[in-house]
């Protein structure tokens, strides 16, 4: 129960920062937006990582550090100008196709084994995607490529965390993010530098702070709970968007986007079912391997 009321509030966060976002967008442009965000985001996390009792933050692995805060960023610049840009609805949607890239990277980079089921997941995944883009057809936007680009380059960040947690505790992990990310979109946002106003100061820091505690809330849900249990109460996200978007904003919700986005879902809490079923069939032999070692 605790889990899954960590990984709700995680959702709620994050969907509550998407609107940050669609609206701090409107008084600064995206690369700024980014850099208040991660730097309210670190203000924010400090308290927590630096309180007295927290173990230690130290790490060997920087140059990683470094190469994933630099894809991170990449990839939160094109999901931020999503929001701020595509109908709200249709950039979280698209943002959801991060797990089939995910299955198709763990392949290549890490030689991971994907049967048949998970391989029929993923291409229906990409068919929900195809659906909502509607490539070749009256409805396209151009811009939903760059929300697509945002999920696959999501997809190599979550490959990467992967192989950091394999050394390092998930809080350091989102420390030394920060700490690259901070100067990193600092120099993008010089070359467009534009003064915040009053409000605009304000939807910055809800940016940085929701930001901030939707991913340790993220992180303890994970630590505490399956990811296949937790994964459909992560799509609470979309919901609270889309009718955010419509008090708010006046969006009028797409069909296509609604079918795509189903489809997507699906596909994902079908993944992620199948990666627990196989983390448990894994774990006897594991523990059988490590005995006849340690004998």
């Amino acid at each position: 129960m605790r889990a899954a009321l960590l990984m709700f509030a995680s959702a709620m966060a994050f969907g509550l920062m998407a609107i940050a976002i669609r609206y701090a967008t409107g008084h600064v442009p995206t690369q700024e937006v980014a850099f208040f965000r991660n730097g309210f985001g670190l203000l924010a996390l400090l308290p927590v990582l630096l309180r007295p009792g927290h173990g230690s933050l130290r790490t060997q692995q920087l140059p990683r550090y470094f190469l994933r805060s630099a894809i991170g960023l990449a990839s939160m610049l094109c999901g931020f100008w999503a929001i701020g840009h595509l109908p709200l609805s249709q950039a979280i949607s698209l943002s959801y196709s991060t797990p089939l890239f995910v299955t198709i990277a763990a392949v290549l980079w890490l030689g991971e084994k994907v049967r048949v089921r998970r391989w029929a997941a993923v291409i229906a995944g990409f068919i929900g995607v195809l659906v909502i883009v509607r490539p070749g057809v009256s409805g396209f936007q151009a811009g939903s490529l760059i929300a697509v680009a945002a999920a696959m380059l999501s997809a190599l960040v979550a490959i990467q965390i992967k192989q950091l947690t394999r050394v390092d505790g998930p809080d350091t992990v989102v420390f030394y993010t920060y700490v690259f990310w901070v100067p990193l979109s600092l120099v993008p946002a010089l070359f467009v530098w534009v003064w915040p106003s009053l409000t605009g100061w304000l939807w910055l820091v809800a940016t940085g702070v929701l930001g901030t505690v939707g991913q340790l809330f993220w992180t303890r849900a994970l630590k505490l709970g399956e990811v296949s249990a937790l994964t459909p109460i992560s799509f609470t996200q979309l919901p609270l968007v889309v009718t955010l978007g419509w008090l708010l904003f006046g969006e009028v919700l797409d069909g296509w986007t609604v079918a795509g986005a189903l489809i997507i879902l699906g596909s994902n809490a079908y993944i992620a079912h199948r990666e627990a079923v196989l983390a448990r069939r894994a774990a006897p032999h594991a523990a059988c391997t490590s005995g006849k070692l340690d004998g």
